[in-house]
């Protein structure tokens, strides 16, 4: 599933609102960003914890020559997924049923009014256009 895939999956949750729902996914992903760019843990319960990782520097071997090389110290996020999520994937723990989206708001509609203005309207409109073909229908 892709970022795409995973807003489309929350749309029916935001009232049909595509754009809520994308905004919803960028909030909660700009956030566990941020944090981990402070160098602060994001711990969500029966999901898994985001951190940062500060990696040593080592040494490593190029696959193709076979030479040593030096790879230089860095920082890197990790994911430690949850008990909870680890007996999910196991199969162990069943999954709750879905949280099912909230009832679509109607707003109604007043249709009535515009449909008694369109036809005067039309009516103007029309009589001169049928009295210049007459016209020029007797000169001929």
């Amino acid at each position: 599933m892709n970022k795409t895939q995973f807003i489309a999956s929350l749309t029916p949750h935001f009232n049909d609102s595509k754009k809520e729902a994308a905004h919803a996914v960028d909030i909660v992903f700009d956030a566990i960003v941020r944090n981990l760019a402070k160098g602060e843990d994001v711990t969500i319960n029966d999901f898994g914890k985001f951190k940062k990782v500060d990696r040593k520097a080592r040494k490593g071997r190029n696959p193709f020559t076979g030479e040593t090389i030096q790879i230089k110290a860095s920082k890197k996020p990790r994911f430690l997924p949850a008990k909870g999520l680890k007996e999910v994937i196991a199969g162990t723990r069943k999954l709750e049923p879905a949280p099912k989206p909230a009832p679509k708001i109607v707003k109604p509609v007043v249709k009535a009014v515009a449909k008694k203005a369109a036809p005067k309207k039309a009516a103007k409109k029309a009589a001169p256009k049928k009295a210049a073909k007459k016209v020029v229908a007797k000169k001929k």
